[in-house]
């Protein structure tokens, strides 16, 4: 069962049993294209979320029936001075570094159109969902302009430099089931089912200990691209924070007592 929503204008924030949140793109008559004001709600709801020790997962999702999100607003855009697109460009950032950076394991939800921006914001998260309706793609540089939201560096860490290349030069558009042979998203469920199967994805994430989950992203994502050694250590660091931890405790003693673990989260 649902819990009362928050949030502001264009993000919905859902509370769901089991420390599950859902962040909801929600500027559906513009298919969630991301104007400023979006890219500030974005980046506020994630800090918001990121303070939070209750949230254990977040769902990344999107009230737009045609779209995930068709990434940045390119009607607002077209309108701003060179300087005003200059001060716009913390704000943007900060509404994808803010997904990037969520300490806790985090699910997008894709169906329909998942484009620049909008592509940017799932690769942001841990683990893509798409329905069979998914059609992903960087196509920046047709408009002039390069994957300014992460997508050049988080496209070739899921599929490698020579296939992100060709993705990003070429601004091709992929569809589900291509998508997922080439790592683009990691499950393609059927049409309508995105948003429940990546909710329920997360519920098995969350019964997990917080602590673990936390600290697990951070090894994973600090040693991604480290050599074997370097990365071991980040490895050890992290291993530190938990073993001593009140989740390191409960889940041994759950064990040992064949019962289910009640997570302090500390």
């Amino acid at each position: 069962m649902s819990q009362p929503r928050s949030g502001s204008e264009f993000v919905v924030v859902r509370r769901h049993e089991g420390g599950v949140a859902e962040l909801v793109l929600d500027r559906p008559k513009a298919m969630n294209a991301v104007s400023t004001a979006m890219a500030r709600a974005i980046g506020s709801a994630c800090a918001a979320l990121a303070a939070d020790p209750s949230v254990r997962v977040v769902v990344l999702s999107s009230t737009a029936e045609r779209a995930f999100c068709v990434g940045a607003d390119l009607k607002e855009r077209n309108a701003l001075s060179d300087a005003e697109l200059v001060r716009q460009r913390p704000t943007t950032r900060g509404a994808y570094g803010g997904v990037l950076e969520l300490p806790m394991p985090t699910v997008a939800a894709v169906h329909g159109f998942a484009l620049g921006g909008g592509f940017e914001l799932a690769l942001a998260c841990d683990v893509i969902v798409a329905d069979e309706t998914a059609v992903v793609g960087l196509p920046e540089v047709s408009v002039g302009v390069i994957p300014g939201g992460g997508g050049t560096q988080l496209l070739p860490r899921r599929v490698g430099a020579a296939r992100a290349a060709e993705l990003i030069f070429t601004a091709r558009r992929v569809e589900a089931a291509e998508a997922l042979s080439l790592g683009l998203v990691d499950s393609v469920v059927p049409a309508g089912r995105d948003t429940a199967e990546a909710l329920a994805l997360a519920a098995r994430m969350a019964a997990n200990s917080p602590v673990g989950l936390r600290a697990a992203k951070r090894a994973l994502r600090l040693g991604h691209g480290m050599d074997l050694s370097a990365g071991l250590e980040i490895e050890d660091a992290a291993w530190r924070t938990v073993a001593f931890s009140g989740d390191r405790a409960e889940g041994v003693a759950a064990f040992n007592e064949k019962r289910r673990p009640n997570w302090p989260g500390q």
